[in-house]
């Protein structure tokens, strides 16, 4: 008896299909990423694996993993391991960039009071995977536990130079908004890079808050710097002296000038400015002397508290000439936190006052993480051995 073979079904599992292209896809975007990561190591070596050439700069030494969240979900990537040259990926560093902006976006959207339900849905929009309420609640946690394990991770034992400056916040403390103090640190390593060493929160910028600072910088290993740079904030020097009693200080001269200037009349701070800017022009500290010298006994009679101004903080404005004059532009003023500040309020604003101090912290800390992974902690900031190098 024949049977009709058109009456049969082939029945598909929808749900195995599904599974199958994901990690079809999945597979094949790892396979990219690992040809690029190859490519990249091949053109730091000079040589392809296995060649033998007078350009080859250094050996393979196996491979290490490295997870790598993207809009495909998850995946595992083999990253080629060198004997001495330091490997970074162009293309993976970018990835860690966006993870890092991700999660910092996170962070601000649930200190505004974003509910996790919407968080949640904002994050399946972004990386184009379902992200359920619970889970996007642990990622809060694991977020918060990542940032804080990254501001207290140990500490080089010397850095040549640490700027420390604050900015104020606000945040909800005792059942009141209050303005809080944040205060950062920033080193200069042996090697002339810059690193974000600190990021706290204090009640003002008293003695106790930068010595609580200072004392965790050298809880976590750092023992000796060789210059603190900052402003003349009220007890950061005996602080300093305290915890770090080798180093010197120095004034930052923008914020000097800026403190003469606030005992000179509108009409004349322009004149003034310009003799105060010339003693820092000069080429040795003898001559940034006698022109300081000059300008007090030109001024001594018309503007007699400008000039006791800088009778009194001259001294500690000179400390950089002890410096290599390649350091000079870079060590006497403290620019260089400045503008981290200018960006870590940037983002603070956005959110306004806090709910609690804790979360100032961590969303600030989430913000200076992410500088310090971009070019900003990559690129040589001084270079110890001859001069200064290039960077914002």
């Amino acid at each position: 008896m024949a049977h009709d073979d058109s009456t049969k079904l082939i029945h598909v599992d929808e749900g195995e299909v599904q599974t199958y292209l994901a990690e079809a896809v999945k597979g094949a975007v790892r396979d990219v990423f690992e040809a690029v990561l190859e490519a990249e190591a091949q053109e730091l070596l000079q040589a392809r694996p296995y060649e033998r050439t007078t350009t080859r700069r250094d050996y393979r030494n196996g491979k290490r993993q490295r997870q790598l969240l993207t809009r495909v979900g998850d995946i595992t990537l083999n990253v080629p391991r060198l004997r001495t040259v330091p490997f970074q990926s162009q293309i993976v560093d970018r990835y860690k960039r966006m993870e890092s902006s991700l999660e910092e976006a996170l962070l601000e959207m649930y200190f505004q009071g974003v509910s996790t339900r919407k968080v949640a849905g904002i994050t399946e929009e972004l990386l184009g995977v379902p992200v359920s309420a619970g889970r996007m609640s642990r990622l809060n946690h694991k977020v918060g536990d990542k940032l804080e394990a990254w501001r207290e991770r140990p500490l080089e034992a010397t850095y040549r130079y640490l700027y420390l400056d604050g900015t104020v916040v606000k945040a909800r403390w005792a059942g009141t908004v209050e303005p809080l103090c944040l205060l950062i640190a920033v080193g200069v390593t042996e090697a002339g890079y810059r690193e974000i060493l600190a990021c706290e929160l204090g009640s003002t910028e008293d003695a106790e808050s930068w010595l609580r600072l200072l004392r965790g910088l050298r809880k976590r290993g750092c023992q000796r710097v060789g210059l603190v740079i900052s402003d003349a904030h009220a007890g950061l020097r005996a602080a300093a002296e305290r915890c770090f009693p080798q180093a010197g200080f120095q004034r930052c001269i923008f914020h000097f000038i800026r403190n003469v200037l606030t005992q000179v009349p509108r009409k004349r701070q322009r004149q003034v400015a310009a003799a105060l800017k010339a003693i820092y022009a000069q080429e040795s500290e003898p001559e940034a002397r006698a022109k300081a010298a000059r300008c007090v006994e030109q001024y001594a009679k018309t503007l007699p508290q400008a000039v006791k101004v800088l009778r009194s903080g001259l001294s500690d404005t000179l400390t950089y000439y002890q410096a290599p004059s390649e350091h000079w532009r870079r060590i006497r003023t403290n620019n260089a936190l400045e503008r981290l500040l200018r960006e870590v309020k940037r983002r603070l604003r956005v959110v306004g006052a806090f709910p609690d101090p804790g979360a100032a912290v961590l969303l600030a800390t989430a913000r200076l993480k992410w500088t310090q992974d971009s070019l900003w902690g990559q690129r040589r900031y001084l270079d110890l051995d001859g001069g200064d190098k290039a960077a914002a």
